[in-house]
């Protein structure tokens, strides 16, 4: 019976040649991986506003951090700007996905947002017509979004959300808690979707704090531990300066070994009767 002679083993040069061709073409796909991940922070960071507008009264700061892990960079975002009649919009949202498109996904969404907030009566319709405008360029992707308008003559606070994590408040009576409100899909999933909307009037000074799933999830908490974090730190700090209180909430991000996008808005606000 004949043996097969084994297969004859490679030289020394030749595994080597063999190890530096792979080794190169890891290298440039690191690389590669890494200048998209780089040009997804980059065009976040550019498309998120320097500042947030406030009026005597209503103090706003926002704070985002990118996620550990470059491949998770691209989600997130916050904006805020002023309406044509004098109210002031806030929204934070956070995009399926992550790098470029996700990016470009996320600019697309803050312009929608905000060529529709001056025709829309209440946040629920903003959302709405956000909602209808995503679905009609097919990106075929999707977004959690809290939209809210606060109105500086009525010292009202109006919300919608769109399958977003919720809010969290507190004010300086020792009043505090996790917001709650009916929601209706993300955007980009289903045409016509409507978003009920809650009315708050800011009869006591306090904070009211908007975030991603990044803060309050993570590895290390499950989000009913992060958001009862949160909720804790902005009771001790309620109506005390905005930037401040973002700052420490993100801190609590860092803690989660979260591994996506984290932003944080909050407003600080006086009492109605207070105001102006």
């Amino acid at each position: 019976m004949l043996r097969r002679r084994p297969p004859r083993s490679a030289s020394a040069d030749d595994l080597l040649t063999t190890l530096g061709r792979l080794t190169a073409q890891a290298r440039e796909g690191a690389e590669r991986q890494q200048a998209r991940v780089e040009l997804a922070e980059a065009l976040q960071r550019e498309m998120l506003p320097a500042t947030l507008p406030e009026v005597p009264g209503l103090r706003a700061a926002a704070t985002y951090a990118p996620a550990r892990h470059g491949l998770d960079i691209g989600g997130d975002w916050y904006d805020g700007f002023p309406l044509p009649d004098g109210s002031l919009a806030f929204c934070i949202g956070d995009v399926q996905g992550h790098d470029v498109e996700a990016a470009a996904f996320m600019g697309q969404i803050r312009i929608g947002l905000r060529a529709v907030a001056p025709h829309a009566a209440d946040p629920g319709e903003v959302l709405s017509r956000a909602n209808d405008l995503l679905l009609s360029v097919a990106v075929g992707l999707f977004a959690t979004c809290t939209f809210l308008r606060f109105d500086p003559a009525t010292w009202e606070l109006t919300s919608a959300r769109a399958g977003h994590v919720p809010a969290i408040w507190a004010t300086t009576d020792g009043r505090h808690g996790v917001v709650e409100d009916e929601g209706g899909l993300p955007l980009g999933i289903v045409p016509g979707e409507t978003y009920p909307v809650t009315r708050r009037r800011l009869t006591t000074a306090g904070s009211f704090v908007l975030l991603t799933d990044g803060v309050v999830e993570g590895p290390s908490f499950a989000i009913e531990t992060g958001l009862a974090q949160v909720t804790r730190l902005v009771a001790d700090r309620a109506g005390d300066d905005p930037a401040e209180v973002a700052a420490e909430v993100m801190n609590i991000a860092e803690c989660t070994g979260h591994t996506d996008d984290a932003a944080v808005i909050v407003l600080s606000f006086d009492a109605a009767d207070r105001a102006g």
